[in-house]
């Protein structure tokens, strides 16, 4: 597996990594300036922008790439909204930000990908690198340009030596579409889900389920109920993309959204675990061919080990 391409589905179904901690190596934004030209431009018509850490000693070949994830925008309003943020322009976006778990380059925190290229795409398209719209509508100004954006980025990346990568890991094509090896991390709650898609605001006028989706452990048992419907619905999805040996599975009963960018998530002492191993490990063993990983964890609240996400501030997802 080492020695081939590999590449890590990032659809609704599995995890994008998205949340950043302190606790990481800050790296500077590079603005793909010459994309402007082409159309290929965040919602607002800035540049495409990513961070690029470079790789070392044994890892100088070898390029793992994230793209950010962050939700769509449904309409001309919610898009209009995100044009004035990070998620709908580079000229919002910080200038340097964190590196750590999967990214980070200390080998006491990310044991096996420490010393390879690391990048993060940044999110500003609003549907998830996938647009292709010429026209702008010159009332709004919104451009939806995400396919273009993901082309450009990536040759981007190629002109700075991706092109000569002996092992490469990033998210391309949907699950049935994948031939190559792919690792499937998720938690079975994904509260970003839960709290946008499962129960959106707008399904939830009078705010019964604020309290629940603010935190799983004050969830009524009427709710929870919900939830482990939920947990199934996704499971059954899964096992409908069979599991091949080539294939990763990390599946946890955790109430998070994405564990693989945040250090506390990836590996340290303490972190969420399958059968003894955590994250960081299982995905290492799989990389690596060392062991084969595929774990499905029981259903909430058995796991002790979830760092389970409380909300503090209604607005966060």
């Amino acid at each position: 597996m080492a020695n081939g391409g590999v590449y890590l589905s990032c659809s609704a179904l599995v995890c994008a990594l998205v949340f950043l901690t302190v606790d990481g190596d800050f790296v500077n934004i590079t603005y793909v300036a010459s994309a402007v030209a082409k159309g290929a431009v965040c919602l607002d018509g800035s540049p495409p922008a990513y961070h690029l850490a470079r790789g070392f000693g044994s890892g100088m070949n070898s390029w793992l790439v994230h793209f950010e994830g962050g939700g769509w925008c449904s309409n001309v309003t919610t898009c209009l909204q995100r044009k004035r943020t990070r998620l709908g322009s580079s000229k919002q976006m910080a200038k340097h930000i964190a590196f750590s778990g999967i990214l980070s380059n200390t080998p006491d925190y990310n044991p096996d990908f420490y010393n390879w290229n690391k990048v993060k795409v940044r999110y500003c398209d609003g549907s998830s690198f996938t647009g292709d719209v010429e026209k702008v509508d010159p009332a709004t100004k919104l451009h939806y340009r995400g396919a273009r954006v993901w082309q450009e980025v990536m040759e981007d990346l190629l002109a700075k030596g991706m092109n000569n990568a002996n092992n490469c890991f990033f998210p391309q094509n949907e699950v049935k579409l994948i031939q190559t090896p792919l690792f499937i991390l998720n938690a079975a709650y994904d509260s970003w889900q839960v709290r946008n898609i499962l129960v959106p605001g707008f399904a939830d006028p009078h705010g019964k389920w604020h309290s629940c989706k603010h935190d799983i452990d004050q969830c009524p048992a009427s709710q929870l109920q919900i939830l482990q419907g939920f947990r199934d619905d996704f499971l059954k999805a899964l096992k409908e993309q069979g599991t091949p040996s080539t294939r990763g599975l990390f599946i946890n009963s955790c109430f998070v959204h994405c564990q693989s960018e945040t250090q506390e998530t990836w590996f340290a002492s303490g972190s969420p675990m399958l059968e003894t191993k955590t994250i960081a490990d299982a995905v290492g063993d799989w990389f690596y061919d060392r062991n084969p990983f595929q774990k499905i964890d029981c259903p909430y609240p058995c796991d002790s080990t979830c760092h389970n996400r409380i909300y503090d501030d209604p607005s966060e997802a």
